[in-house]
């Protein structure tokens, strides 16, 4: 069976994640670093200003209270959506080395090192003085602290406001607090006018495909919670196992319940299309087949709660204005 490509079904399905995606929210022995008299604290709390540029700096992160005594200067971003982040707050100059699957924005500096295969002893080839992770697989945190190299363990999002905080926590340990409240202002502001801009006049049905076994996400879920934001309503919520938010759905119960909708997430990395879907047994006469109104979504894009969830609600709020057109 192919991965699982969703940034937010880490908890549920665990190894069926692509790296860049499903990372969960371990509960992990605090990274130290270096000790400093009387510093601010973020959760996201302002930086204090005693130091050049609020340093030092706290950050309460996943993985504890995170003590940054200075502006960090080489930064290993082993997560893509938060290498997506650290770019469009303005921290890119301090960024030496991300992992594998952070291909976007293209001047990011990739390698090989990976976020689901971490080698503490490559990570710390690159001297960093700030590694972010959103997951702590083979405990990195712990094994870099013990070199005393500062970790920031920020999480997949479950919700919205979980996705604006790890942004305001990435702008305070990186020196960059006031863009990344701007970012995190100018997102709200655009996702509120995309929601509002969407006719609801229609309690249009949609399904969210993971991928072609096919898991599906719920509206418990972030993803979930992004398309409520135009009232859709998700054929997910009553699937047999709907509650841990991913459910495997059978093609039959797709096939029943016809949504008006059909959101790809699993295009670059499992070729669907309206196409595949059709050549499934019983889909080809589906609503949302024959009305072209399956829609092919960037993997990554929907697989990511950084800057780019403005994109992805673009993109679903076209397609509620054209299926409510239609």
């Amino acid at each position: 069976m192919r991965p699982v490509r969703t940034a937010f079904a880490g908890a549920l399905l665990g190894t069926l994640v692509l790296a860049a995606c499903g990372q969960t929210a371990p509960t992990a022995p605090s990274s130290t670093a270096p000790a400093t008299s009387a510093p601010a604290t973020s959760g996201s709390a302002a930086p204090a200003s005693s130091a050049a540029a609020g340093f030092p700096v706290t950050v309460e992160a996943a993985n504890g209270k995170i003590t940054l005594p200075a502006r960090p200067q080489r930064i290993v971003s082993l997560s893509a959506a938060h290498t997506e982040t650290l770019f469009a707050i303005g921290a890119g100059p301090q960024v030496v080395a991300v992992d594998d699957q952070s291909n976007f924005p293209q001047e990011a500096p990739r390698t090989d090192l990976s976020g689901f295969k971490p080698n503490v002893e490559a990570i710390a080839a690159q001297k960093p003085d700030l590694v972010i992770v959103s997951n702590d697989i083979n405990k990195v945190v712990s094994e870099l602290g013990k070199l005393n190299v500062p970790v920031l363990l920020e999480p997949a999002a479950t919700k919205l406001d979980e996705a604006y905080d790890e942004i305001a926590d990435l702008g305070a340990a990186t020196g960059n607090q006031a863009k990344a409240d701007e970012l995190v202002t100018t997102m709200k502001g655009s996702l509120d006018k995309l929601a509002a801009s969407a006719p609801k006049d229609r309690k249009l049905t949609y399904y969210h495909e993971l991928d072609q076994t096919p898991y599906a996400a719920t509206s418990s879920t972030f993803i979930g919670q992004i398309y409520a934001m135009f009232g859709l309503v998700n054929i997910a919520d009553k699937a047999p196992g709907a509650a841990g938010g991913y459910p495997k759905l059978s093609k039959e119960f797709v096939a029943q319940a016809d949504p008006d909708l059909i959101f790809l997430a699993d295009v670059k990395c499992c070729g669907q299309s309206k196409e595949a879907l059709a050549k499934r047994p019983g889909w080809k006469n589906l609503k949302a087949v024959k009305n072209d109104q399956v829609v092919p979504l960037d993997d990554d894009v929907a697989s990511r709660w950084g800057p780019r969830i403005v994109d992805l609600a673009q993109t679903i709020g076209d397609a509620v204005s054209k299926a409510a057109g239609s």
